[in-house]
């Protein structure tokens, strides 16, 4: 059975940082990528940032240079650090344990599988 907690999310002002964890269990943590997704109301949840086994990561546009994805496999633990929130950043943040493909220029995509934490909110807000 695999588990993922999320957790450290709350409310900030513009500007604000936070620090998200999702820790897993049940899984082989350290050979799966990972990812953070956003679902903000009304909308579909979308992948923020993603993270391979071995440390490579992509972001979406719209947070790359504020937010940080990492992972301490000793732990079974991925972070998302993000700074310099703003109010679009606004939703329920979801770890998900994935995989990678490889894409035609020899890079790679992040592709989910159905295993999800239940989600920690994050409200940025003056």
């Amino acid at each position: 059975q695999v588990q993922l907690v999320e957790s450290g999310g709350g409310s900030v002002q513009p500007g604000g940082s936070l620090r998200l964890s999702c820790v897993a269990s049940g899984s082989i943590f350290s050979s799966s990528a990972m990812g953070w997704y956003r679902q903000a109301p009304g909308k579909q949840r979308a992948l923020v940032a993603s993270i391979t086994s071995g440390g490579s990561t992509k972001y979406l546009d719209s947070v790359r240079g504020r937010f940080t994805i990492s992972r301490d496999n000793s732990k079974n633990t991925v972070y998302l650090q993000m700074n310099s929130l703003k109010p679009e950043d606004t939703g329920v943040y979801y770890c998900n344990q994935g995989a990678t493909k490889p894409d035609y220029r020899g890079s790679w995509y992040y592709t989910p599988e159905d295993y999800w934490g239940q989600g920690t909110q994050v409200t940025v807000s003056s």
